[in-house]
């Protein structure tokens, strides 16, 4: 949460209890949010004692380092709202359906129109494509634009971006500004005009499939179609200085589309950032939080990337949560409605129970049951 989000609740009836210093790493100093009329806690745990719904960035499941600690501190009846990878986590959404807690997790917000501005992955996802693109920039060992010099002409580095979402799309953008040649691939044909749009060139290659799930997001696809998609795109990553890959399936492991053979056809000096480190990576030797050099290719697998860019993502977050919950405010009390296609999509846990079917099926393959354990 930020101060210029604190706007969206004042007529809610929403006391704000924020954590000493929560804001200052991101740009935030607690005096900005005691001048919007939040009130300061002694500590973390009063924020945990104290308040009826917690909102968080990380919450248990996507926070390895915290998450656990914080499981202690919550209690029957109280809410959180945050990432936490359900559909990969299902221990963790059993564990707070143990403690009576509802979770509703951000990355499953519906994209339907009522709800893009609550659509905290594609806030995120923005802000990593754009760091994606200036790592790249700041690490090849050229520059990005074309460039008329009394030396002679400096050529344009060919930049290829995989996966047109909203993280491919920004990654598009961004090195298109900083003039760089970009081509865009994406294994849904119907993101070619919002490629082009751009000024990127449009990869075509000859596969026939539809890999476009209902809510708009790439779906898995069998072992033959990431076969022949990397055969063809072999030759096309011969050619680039830069590759970008964004392509995530939700709650899969991201899909291998690089093979080592296939980075071993690159040039020296080329780089390859994947954005997709985090869920396995989209090259067969990312590893997540490390740059591997393979014959002169270096391998960038950086994670949360949005966290380098505090202020701004922490900005469009808040305005998200406090949408969020402005719409789950009722006479100042939480209302979960499960008919509301929002609510329903995002809870994940509910009256000591998961209750969310597609994480409810994990835990109870996992386990035997979705009760609390």
């Amino acid at each position: 949460m930020v101060p210029p989000a604190f706007g969206l609740l004042s007529k809610t009836g929403a006391e704000l209890l924020i954590e000493p210093g929560a804001g200052v790493l991101a740009g935030f100093p607690d005096s900005g949010f005691l001048e919007k009329g939040a009130r300061l806690a002694r500590d973390r745990a009063e924020v945990f004692a104290s308040a009826g719904v917690i909102v968080q960035v990380r919450s248990l499941g996507a926070n390895p380092d915290a998450g656990r600690a914080d499981l202690a501190l919550l209690r029957s009846g109280q809410t959180v709202i945050g990432f936490g990878e359900p559909l990969t986590s299902g221990e963790a959404a059993a564990s707070l359906a143990s403690r009576g807690v509802s979770f509703l997790a951000m990355e499953l917000m519906p994209r339907i129109t009522r709800a893009q501005s609550m659509d905290a992955l594609s806030s995120m996802a923005t802000v990593a494509g754009y760091k994606a693109v200036l790592i790249a920039a700041d690490s090849l060992p050229r520059m990005f634009p074309m460039l008329m010099t009394a030396a002679g002409t400096v050529a344009p580095a060919r930049v290829l971006v995989i996966g047109a979402g909203v993280a491919g799309l920004q990654a598009i953008a961004t090195a298109r500004r900083l003039g760089a040649v970009v081509s865009g691939y994406d294994v849904r044909a119907a993101v070619k005009e919002q490629i082009e749009s751009l000024g990127a060139r449009f990869v075509v290659l000859d596969i026939e499939a539809a890999a476009e799930d209902k809510g708009g997001y790439a779906k898995a696809m069998g072992e033959e179609f990431y076969r022949r998609q990397r055969e063809l795109l072999a030759n096309v990553l011969a050619e680039q200085d830069v590759v970008i890959t964004t392509a995530a399936v939700p709650g899969k492991k991201a899909p291998v589309l690089i093979t080592e053979e296939m980075v071993r056809r690159m040039s020296p000096g080329s780089l390859i950032v994947d954005i997709a480190a985090e869920r396995g990576g989209n090259c067969a030797l990312t590893r997540a939080g490390e740059v591997v050099d393979e014959a002169g290719v270096r391998i960038f697998g950086p994670v949360n990337l949005a966290s380098a860019v505090p202020y701004h993502a922490s900005q469009m977050y808040a305005r998200n949560i406090a949408t969020f919950l402005k719409h789950l405010i009722k006479d100042g009390q939480l209302a979960l409605n499960a008919e509301d296609e929002i609510v329903r999509e995002t809870l994940v846990t509910h009256g000591g129970e998961v209750v969310h079917p597609r994480v409810r099926e994990l835990v109870t393959a996992v386990n035997g049951s979705a009760h609390a354990l």
